[in-house]
């Protein structure tokens, strides 16, 4: 008899990619310090190439750095990026040229946490398919802090409005865990911390159902911009059961049909250098090599 097969493991819902986060900057030289030769991700060598905006690719995701005062993500970024100790030499190797900003670096357990010039959070880990799917390079999360209480009501609303499936974890604190791709989460764990105020920062999802978000959205006010034919946004997330307000962070929405819809992106192997040069090895590899997924 031929194996059963879980065939809801490989549902999405709605929300089919996820594809970058957006924080202003004031300086490109301390990103480019930072982002490229630091971490060792690539910039958009085809779209926002002038100064007043910069592109930085990481598989088949990106970071967004507009011109502008310093915003700052309330919580982190995770990254896979393969690679542990040459990632410790890049950005040791840059840590004098930006040693009056805010950025630093350590090693943790499981990951290594940088901070940016200006104070956004990097978590970067191994990759590792039983965690974070078969990527080599990539972002499979966003973790936002938001206030003790939040992270129920969050994983209604996700659901209930967006269509994206949504469960509430319990371990090192309450986590809502929101599906927005392919092995890709926004998170959103509770803390009693203070949160400082939203500044203005995005992260920003593809879904197929544009139209039914939409709907629901307006008709509770909450569409804050809409940007074109392919794309509006919105920034509070609510209790669907009663309005109240839960957090705050700018999502920017685009339709499966948007033109820039997985645009292929290049990713530059930080290992190649003039002295280290070998034909056929500049480009990254984001994702592992091809194994039996059939027999798995």
């Amino acid at each position: 008899m031929q194996q059963p097969f879980d065939r809801a493991a490989e549902d999405i819902g709605n929300s089919i990619h996820f594809e970058h986060v957006k924080v202003t900057i004031p300086d490109q030289r301390l990103a480019t310090l930072f982002y490229i030769a630091g971490l060792g991700l690539t910039r958009d060598p085809y779209l926002m190439v002038s100064d007043s905006n910069m592109w930085v690719n990481v598989g088949r995701s990106q970071f967004h750095l507009p011109d502008g005062a310093p915003q700052v993500l309330r919580g982190h970024t995770g990254i896979v990026i393969a690679g542990r100790e040459a990632l410790l030499d890049r950005l040791a190797s840059v840590a004098k040229k930006l040693e009056v900003t805010s950025f630093a670096f350590s090693e943790r357990n499981d990951h290594v946490e940088a901070i940016c010039p200006w104070g956004n959070r990097v978590r970067c880990y191994e990759p590792d398919a039983a965690r974070f799917g078969r990527i080599t390079l990539g972002i499979p999360y966003v973790e936002f802090d938001v206030p003790v209480g939040a992270a129920k009501a969050i994983c209604a609303f996700y659901p209930e409005i967006m269509g994206m499936q949504a469960e509430l974890l319990n371990g090192d604190g309450t986590v809502a865990r929101v599906k927005a791709g392919k092995d890709q989460y926004l998170q959103f764990r509770e803390t009693d911390r203070r949160l400082p105020e939203f500044d203005g920062h995005h992260v920003q999802i593809y879904i197929t159902d544009f139209s039914g978000p939409y709907r629901r959205l307006r008709e509770r006010g909450l569409i804050s911009q809409e940007d074109n034919q392919y794309q509006y946004r919105f920034r509070d997330i609510i209790d669907p059961d009663g309005g109240r307000h839960l957090f705050t962070v700018e999502h920017e929405v685009r339709s499966a049909t948007h033109p820039m819809f997985m645009r292929p992106l290049v990713n530059r192997n930080p290992a190649e250098t003039n002295r280290t040069y070998a034909p056929g090895h500049e480009q990254w590899a984001w994702a592992m090599e091809p194994d039996e997924y059939d027999r798995r």
